[in-house]
C-alpha cells in the first residue's frame, strides 16, 4: 500500500502508469482510496484514465461508495473523474448518482462530463427527463462543450426528436443552431445505420 502511495506521487508520468496499472492487475481493497486519492488531482490523462480502469477491477459496491463521495468533492477533477469512472464501470443502477448537480455543474467540463455518463447509464423510462434538461444547455461553452453534447443527445436516441425541434424555434441563435445541427446529426446516423443493417 506504501508503495504504490509512492509510486502514485513520483514526478515521472511511466512510474505513475505502471504503478496505476499495477494496482488493476493485481487487485487489493486498500488500493481503492489511493486510487481515487489520485483521481483528484493526476495531472496526465492516460494515468487517469488508466486509475479509472484500475478501480473497476475491485470490488464495484466499494468503489461506487468512495466515488459517491467524490462527486460532491469542491474539486472540479475530482467530480469529473469520479463521473468519468462511473461510465466507464457502465451500471444503469448508477444513473441515479448522476444528479442535476452534476448535468447543471458551473464547470463545463464536469457538466460534459456527466452529459456523457447520463447518456450512458439512463434507463429507457428516464430518457425523455433527462434530454429535457440536457436540451437546457444547448448553447453552452466552447464549440467543443456544443459538440459533446451533440454527440451525447444522439446517442440517447429518438427521444431527443421532439425536445430539439421545439427548441430550433429558440429566439437564442446560439440555442437553435445547435438545435438544429444536432437533429441533422441525428438524422445522418440514423441513415448511416439503416444502410448497414
Amino acid at each position: 500500500m506504501a508503495t504504490l502511495q509512492a509510486l502514485l506521487s513520483s514526478p515521472d508520468q511511466s512510474t505513475r502508469l505502471k504503478a496505476a496499472l499495477a494496482a488493476g492487475t493485481y487487485p487489493n481493497p486498500d488500493f481503492i482510496e489511493i486510487l481515487i486519492a489520485q483521481c483528484a488531482h493526476e495531472p496526465d490523462f492516460f494515468v487517469r484514465d488508466t486509475l479509472s480502469w484500475a478501480l473497476m477491477r475491485h470490488d464495484q459496491n466499494v468503489v461506487v461508495k468512495k466515488l459517491e463521495l467524490e462527486l460532491k468533492s469542491k474539486i472540479t477533477q475530482a467530480r469529473s473523474q469520479a463521473v468519468h469512472t462511473l461510465s466507464k464501470i457502465g451500471d444503469s443502477a448508477n444513473y441515479p448518482l448522476i444528479t442535476d448537480d452534476l448535468l447543471f455543474d458551473e464547470d463545463d467540463s464536469v457538466a460534459s462530463t456527466a452529459w456523457r455518463a447520463a447518456s450512458v447509464l439512463v434507463p429507457e423510462d428516464e430518457k425523455s427527463a433527462l434530454v429535457a434538461k440536457l436540451v437546457t444547455q444547448l448553447g453552452r461553452g466552447d464549440s467543443d462543450t456544443q459538440f459533446g453534447l451533440t454527440r451525447f443527445l444522439c446517442t440517447i436516441g429518438e427521444a431527443i426528436v421532439a425536445p430539439l425541434t421545439a427548441a430550433t424555434q429558440s429566439p437564442n441563435e446560439e440555442i437553435r443552431v445547435q438545435a438544429e445541427f444536432t437533429l441533422m446529426r441525428y438524422r445522418e446516423m440514423q441513415l448511416e445505420f439503416k444502410k448497414k443493417s
